[in-house]
């Protein structure tokens, strides 16, 4: 709780300030652009809020699953490809049982969109590794259990992404949940590092980024958006679910094929 309360204490001025300085309605609902501007400062100051925590608690980053050697960038690779994959595997699938089609006239976007998209889903997806499965997971685990810490940490991680946005967010705390599990398991699978945890969440923030971005998949609307994920977003449907748990049926096939990744 002093980690958070601290992280956004030091956020709120600055945030403040760009309301101002933009001259933004406080009223009315916050844009896509808006909220980018006010997350990047958020999250370039967590890693500054951790090395802080790091030096008055006498720890280390890699205490917290962070490597400072190149293994960490291979692990990375492995994770990205992975989130890759198993996107791929899912929107196939639902492109083949018609549920959902590719608008080509938008696929020209694609090359625009992908470095920056790219970029963004790196750092979210290094910044939210670090705070979740880094620090609030290896502080939970000093008192609970493997299984109870990973639940705790992915509701934690679940429940703050209601902050920006309810609406949309509520149908999907199940799969936020689900992935935090994921994403836990990542680590363990990388023996308590996270590189395949930040490469698997960098990886599905930046495919779907783009795909929403540039408006690449329309659904049919012949299924539930249950199935197929309400207001188009995959982790609020079925498919969405078991995607993640394939993801996880592999890392732990992953776990049990190398003995060593349990220690």
């Amino acid at each position: 709780m002093v980690f958070f309360i601290i992280w956004v204490g030091c956020w709120l001025p600055i945030a403040a300030l760009i309301v101002v300085t933009r001259n933004w309605r406080p009223h009315q609902p916050l844009q896509p652009q808006q909220k980018l501007f006010l997350l990047i400062p958020l999250y370039l100051l967590a890693p500054l809020i951790f090395w802080v925590v790091t030096a008055l608690t006498n720890t280390s980053f890699s205490d917290y699953g962070v490597l400072s050697n190149i293994s960490i960038l291979g692990s990375f690779a492995l994770g990205l490809s992975l989130a890759l994959l198993s996107l791929a595997l899912m929107f196939f699938s639902q492109l083949w049982l018609g549920w959902c089609k590719f608008n080509k006239c938008n696929i020209k976007q694609i090359l625009s969109l992908l470095l920056p998209t790219f970029l963004v889903a790196v750092v979210v997806g290094g910044v939210e590794e670090l705070v979740f499965r880094g620090f609030v997971f290896t502080q939970l685990q000093r008192d609970y259990s493997l299984g109870t810490a990973a639940a705790i940490c992915s509701l934690i991680f679940a429940i703050l992404h209601l902050v920006w946005e309810q609406r949309e967010t509520a149908p999907q705390l199940p799969g936020l949940w689900l992935m935090g599990m994921v994403l836990v398991l990542a680590r363990f699978a990388d023996n308590g590092n996270l590189g395949l945890a930040w490469g698997l969440h960098a990886g599905w923030v930046w495919a779907i980024a783009t795909l929403d971005t540039a408006q690449l998949i329309d659904y049919s609307g012949q299924v539930s958006p249950w199935l197929t994920g309400k207001n188009q977003k995959p982790l609020a449907g079925v498919v969405g679910i078991l995607c993640l748990l394939l993801t996880g049926v592999i890392l732990l096939q992953a776990i049990a094929f190398f003995p060593t990744l349990r220690s």
